[in-house]
């Protein structure tokens, strides 16, 4: 089974590519799915979280208010990095056990903040970068999740660059167009693995 990573900033259009590549009946895994399951009330990071940023992150049925705590981390450096080593172990122990657990020619798994150590702990045989022009990006993220420009910028501020992110990766799909000419690029690509 090929493993295959893809990496992208907020509003780039991973989430489109797992979506056609699940609809082509591969396996997809999506990072932030498993970022929230691991801070829910039952496991690992819960606790951790609470005691790090307090009660004041608890919704009112006493899980994770995951907007609230978004909008604590993304405005302060020093809460998101404790946050990202409160989680990222968590999150890496779920990946690679899904992946494990995971059956077909390929699974595809997206994850927002790809660093070079996840090709090994994943036993990736390949990486592809999803990415798109800031200005797209933020645009997106303000029309279509109905974020507040500053919020988006400060998400998108927090990421590594375009730049970066191409450099850790095989293969670069570049996304500031329209969707079916996004899915060309990923068929075209599943052609050349034997995948489609």
């Amino acid at each position: 089974m090929q493993r295959i990573a893809l990496a992208g900033g907020i509003g780039a259009g991973k989430s489109t590519v797992l979506a056609h590549l699940a609809s082509r009946g591969h396996f997809v895994l999506d990072a932030d799915d498993v970022a929230r399951f691991v801070v829910e009330p039952d496991q690992p990071a819960f606790r951790a979280l609470v005691d790090a940023f307090g009660s004041a992150i608890l919704s009112a049925s006493h899980d994770i208010d995951r907007a609230f705590l978004a909008a604590v981390v993304f405005h302060d450096a020093t809460a998101l990095r404790r946050l990202n080593a409160i989680t990222h172990g968590p999150i890496g122990v779920e990946l690679v056990r899904r992946l494990n657990d995971a059956t077909g020619d390929a699974a595809f798994v997206a994850l927002p903040l790809f660093r070079a150590e996840h090709r090994a702990l994943l036993s990736l045989d390949e990486v592809w970068a999803v990415v798109s022009d800031p200005s797209i990006a933020l645009q997106r993220l303000i029309t279509g999740r109905q974020m507040h420009p500053d919020d988006a910028a400060a998400r998108l501020g927090a990421q590594i660059t375009n730049d970066q992110r191409v450099a850790l990766a095989d293969v670069t799909l570049w996304n500031n167009g329209t969707v079916d000419e996004l899915h060309a690029q990923v068929d075209e690509l599943l052609m050349q693995r034997g995948l489609a």
